[in-house]
């Protein structure tokens, strides 16, 4: 098995500071979708694992979530794609809980569903925290530029081993390519 693993916010969909609390408010970015159809039609058994303190905020509840990620599942289906597993943290920041990137604790929850290690295995992120996660597992870190990708980018002090990408499509692009021996 050939696992990835995505962020959700400003990866897959549009970002907003003021959270993703309604499905209306999903909007995929533009080639999302379709980079995790080239993904699961190369192979790769794509996850997801997402911060999602709008819970632990009372700015949604688990059945909003649920339709959230039944939107962004419809709409990953409907271009030939596949989101395996959906991982997320509810708590606050303050909580200190393992499961909230930077720690590891979502990253670990997909290995032991997939009983795999994370050894290598690319996760596609926007943001400091999601290098960070990556990072403490041995996993692969790929940073993207959309979201918050350009700040994470310019504040972070620690660019070993970081591979950088316009978008998603640009980092599938380049595991598709390795995938195939192109690269």
């Amino acid at each position: 098995m050939k696992l990835v693993i995505l962020d959700r916010d400003g990866v897959i969909n549009e970002d907003s500071k003021e959270f993703i609390k309604t499905p209306a408010e999903w909007r995929p970015l533009p080639g999302s979708v379709e980079a995790i159809a080239r993904l699961t039609a190369g192979g790769f058994t794509v996850t997801v694992a997402t911060n999602q303190s709008g819970l632990g905020r009372g700015l949604l509840d688990e059945p909003t979530l649920a339709s959230i990620h039944r939107k962004m599942l419809e709409a990953v289906t409907s271009a030939g794609g596949r989101i395996a597993a959906i991982h997320y943290c509810p708590h606050l920041p303050e909580d200190r809980c393992d499961c909230r990137k930077p720690q590891p604790g979502l990253l670990r929850e997909i290995a032991e569903r997939f009983h795999t290690s994370l050894r290598a295995v690319p996760v596609i992120g926007d943001s400091g925290r999601d290098m960070e996660a990556a990072r403490r597992v041995g996993a692969r870190p790929m940073l993207v530029l959309t979201g918050s990708g350009r700040k994470a980018l310019a504040d972070l002090s620690d660019r070993e081993h970081l591979e950088v990408y316009d978008d998603l499509g640009a980092a599938a692009d380049r595991l598709l390519a390795e995938r195939s021996g192109a690269a």
